[in-house]
């Protein structure tokens, strides 16, 4: 009997424990909503933050929980976001694809460098010395710090420039966060008109740094009907909410910053 007694003691409180812990479970149970779990599901779980959300699981409850719109996932398009209304049983119009492009057309073998950089090869540490190692202190410093966020493979560098190939960029963002000088932005796949320069000097400096560079004319701004580009800061900028794709600013861009690019068919 002296060692029943203790093991039944042992026993009894190991089932009370185990009931108690099963009520405590039951009644502080967070409740959760299962559509959370299936849109996170129909994410590509790519974590971009492009939607503006912390991830694809944030963004998921901000759906359920928040009124978050169901098409703000650029990565999973048409698609995630058919499924995405679906579960939610809402009507929704999938947001149009995006593709980043990169505002520069310095190259090494039109931009020179001023001095060779041996730090740590990123263009966030060579643009703490000096602006960065090139003439032009706007352009594009190709040490791959877009490179290195990609998920999809989609950024390059050829000829000391970062370029994008459109067939595989999912328009997230990533690269144009990683820039430090800024130069990538995201338009609508179906947009046509890229500007090739972000210089912020007069015409003349840029001119001597680069000479792909923006001098400011202003002849694609007087050209476009529409008003959707302006110079500002020397360089021409482009308001997409307004451009027509009639191609008139890139036809008078006697420097060709100014470019037509080749529309491509849009993606699921």
């Amino acid at each position: 009997m002296e060692y029943i007694i203790p093991i039944a003691i042992f026993a009894a409180l190991g089932i009370l424990a185990g009931v108690l812990l099963t009520v405590a479970s039951s009644v502080f149970a967070v409740k959760t909503d299962e559509r959370v779990e299936l849109i996170s599901d129909a994410l590509p779980q790519a974590n971009c933050g492009a939607c503006g959300f912390s991830g694809c699981a944030d963004y998921a409850d901000a759906i359920v929980n928040k009124g978050a719109e169901c098409n703000l996932c650029r990565p999973g398009g048409k698609a995630s976001a058919e499924k995405i209304a679906e579960i939610m049983g809402v009507q929704v119009t999938a947001a149009e694809p995006q593709v980043a492009f990169v505002r520069c057309s310095g190259d090494c073998k039109i931009t020179p460098h001023k001095y060779e950089f041996d730090g740590i090869q990123s263009c966030a540490a060579c643009n703490r010395f000096y602006n960065g190692s090139k003439l032009c202190t706007s352009g594009c410093l190709g040490y791959g710090d877009c490179v290195a966020v990609c998920p999809e493979n989609a950024v390059s560098i050829v000829d000391g420039i970062a370029k994008i190939d459109n067939s595989k960029c999912m328009g997230c963002g990533l690269c144009a966060k990683a820039c430090p000088n800024g130069l990538i932005a995201v338009r609508n796949i179906s947009q046509k008109v890229d500007i090739f320069c972000s210089s912020n000097d007069i015409g003349r400096i840029t001119r001597s740094v680069c000479s792909n560079g923006c001098i400011g004319c202003k002849m694609c701004e007087r050209n476009c009907e529409s008003g959707a580009i302006k110079v500002i800061d020397n360089h021409a900028v482009i308001d997409y909410d307004k451009c027509t794709n009639c191609g008139k600013c890139a036809e008078v861009c006697k420097i060709h910053s100014v470019r037509l690019v080749e529309r491509l068919a849009e993606r699921a």
